[in-house]
């Protein structure tokens, strides 16, 4: 890793998320930056990073522990690079946000995020697959009747990567 290297660093229990991080990395490199693309666990030293892109999985309107875990352990740092923040979760036909009742970030979170004022936040249609999971996630996908399938938006997830290629070469 660089000085000119963004950080993707992503949670994601069954790899929905890691998906959309490799994608995103993807856009990136396509672009002519430099990216490195990693679990949230194995991130070391946030301030060798040009900028960060941090993304979680959403389970009952919260971040995976080790994405929530990551944010808050590096609140100063990531207050003094570019950063973007993004979720995956909902399923389903339509805006992701409407899905999730207007549910946008995950309300503990939020004070980090006013603080360290990320450039965008973005919520994405996620991917279940009911056979990957145990009895009562199968139970809780029931109860809030979630669709099954891979809703991931691929254009959707491409695009506000280029955005973030566009601001870090401006």
């Amino acid at each position: 890793m660089s000085q000119g290297t963004v950080l993707i660093a992503y949670a994601s229990k069954y790899g929905a998320t890691a998906g959309i991080a490799e994608r995103i990395g993807e856009v990136l490199q396509r672009r002519g930056l430099g990216a490195e693309v990693m679990p949230a666990r194995q991130v070391r030293n946030i301030e060798s990073y040009r900028a960060v892109i941090l993304g979680s999985g959403v389970y009952a309107g919260n971040w995976l522990k080790d994405a929530a875990a990551l944010l808050r352990a590096n609140e100063a740092a990531l207050g003094h690079c570019p950063v973007w923040l993004f979720s995956d979760g909902p399923t389903g036909e339509g805006d992701p946000s409407t899905l999730m009742k207007g549910w946008r970030f995950p309300q503990n979170l939020q004070p980090i995020a006013e603080r360290i004022k990320p450039r965008a936040i973005a919520l994405f249609h996620g991917a279940i697959d009911p056979k990957r999971l145990n009895p009562l996630e199968r139970l809780v996908l029931k109860m809030v009747r979630a669709p099954g399938g891979d809703y991931r938006d691929w254009p959707a997830i491409e695009a506000w990567a280029a955005g973030i290629a566009e601001a870090l070469q401006a």
